[in-house]
Parts: structure tokens; C-alpha cells; sequence
């Protein structure tokens, strides 16, 4: 596992695993939304991520954690050697977003852009609970597209099961993939 693409739903646990990854396998994890928001929830232009994009893919190892299906996607997605969809449930992801944002309340949390404090709005529960789930049945199928392509792809549905992942990581199970 040298280049993994993470990619799922708000809540669902992307950037704690890529978090985790990157202390198991010793990459600084690159999370997509730092990259977007700006001080202030000020989105940044496509010209301005694929500026901080394009060197970070460049690297010889990165994990890049989200979805951002418009900046550099299919180069990521040719670029990776591993992908792992976070498929988790929308009332786990609600719960977990809004959990989220009492635990970091007033201040921003590792993955986000400096200055955004942590919030859970009307407009957020709903991107939670039904905006940001209407690719779901694109990212299946681009997992299983990686999958043919001989790329390493790992679906997580559940706390159980990223916990599984990252044991497996931790205790190199899977030796035959790391360089």
C-alpha cells in the first residue's frame, strides 16, 4: 500500500481511518476537505485544489481521504494502487457527525480547513442523511472498475469492520501489498 484513495460518506469515518493508516503505515494522510474550505467555510476555487492536489499525487506514497469527484479524480483513481470505500450506514454516519461536532465545538477539528469551526446545521443533517448518499451506486461502481484493474479495494460497512482493517494492517496481514 503505497497510494490510497479513501472515499465515502460525511460521518462515516474517512478521515479517522486515514489517520490510522498513516500512523500504521507512516504517510501524512492529505484529507480533501483542508484542501476545499478555506478560513471561515470559504470554499476554494478548482484551480486552487488542483494546485495543492497535484504535487501531493506526484509523491511516491500519499493516502487521500475524500470524495471530490471533480480535482484530479481520475488520476487519483489511475494513480492508486488501494482504495477504500467507507460504505457505512446513514444513521450511523448521522450519529456520528453530530457527535463530531459536539466534540469539537467552537474549534476546528485535524481534517478540515483552519478556521472552520465545527458545525451541525439543517443543511448539513441533511447532506448526511440524503445529499451526500446519491453516489453511492457510482462509488460501487468505480470500486468494482479498480477492482478489475487489478488495484487493491477494500469495502468497510461498519465500525467492525474498519476495526478489522486496521488490525489486519497493524499486524501485516497484508504484507504481500506493502512495499
Amino acid at each position: 500500500m503505497n497510494k490510497i484513495i479513501i472515499i465515502g460518506f460525511s460521518g462515516g469515518g474517512k478521515s479517522t481511518l486515514a489517520r490510522e493508516m498513516g500512523k500504521i503505515l507512516g504517510i501524512e494522510p492529505t484529507h480533501m476537505d483542508a484542501l476545499h474550505w478555506k478560513p471561515n467555510w470559504t470554499e476554494s476555487t478548482a484551480e486552487e485544489k488542483i494546485e495543492k492536489l497535484t504535487p501531493i499525487i506526484a509523491r511516491e506514497r500519499w493516502i487521500i481521504e475524500g470524495n471530490y469527484c471533480r480535482i484530479l479524480w481520475n488520476e487519483r483513481l489511475a494513480l492508486a494502487d488501494t482504495a477504500v470505500f467507507v460504505d457505512v450506514n446513514r444513521f450511523t454516519c448521522f450519529y456520528q457527525a453530530w457527535r463530531r461536532s459536539r466534540i469539537y465545538k467552537g474549534r476546528s477539528r485535524p481534517d478540515m480547513g483552519e478556521g472552520c469551526t465545527e458545525k451541525f446545521d439543517f443543511e448539513f443533517a441533511k447532506w448526511v442523511f440524503f445529499k451526500g448518499r446519491k453516489k453511492r451506486r457510482y462509488y460501487i461502481e468505480t470500486m468494482k472498475w479498480l477492482e478489475s484493474k487489478g488495484k487493491h479495494v477494500y469495502i468497510l460497512k461498519n465500525r467492525n469492520d474498519i476495526n478489522n482493517f486496521l488490525k489486519g494492517l497493524k499486524q501485516n496481514e497484508f504484507t504481500h501489498e506493502l512495499a
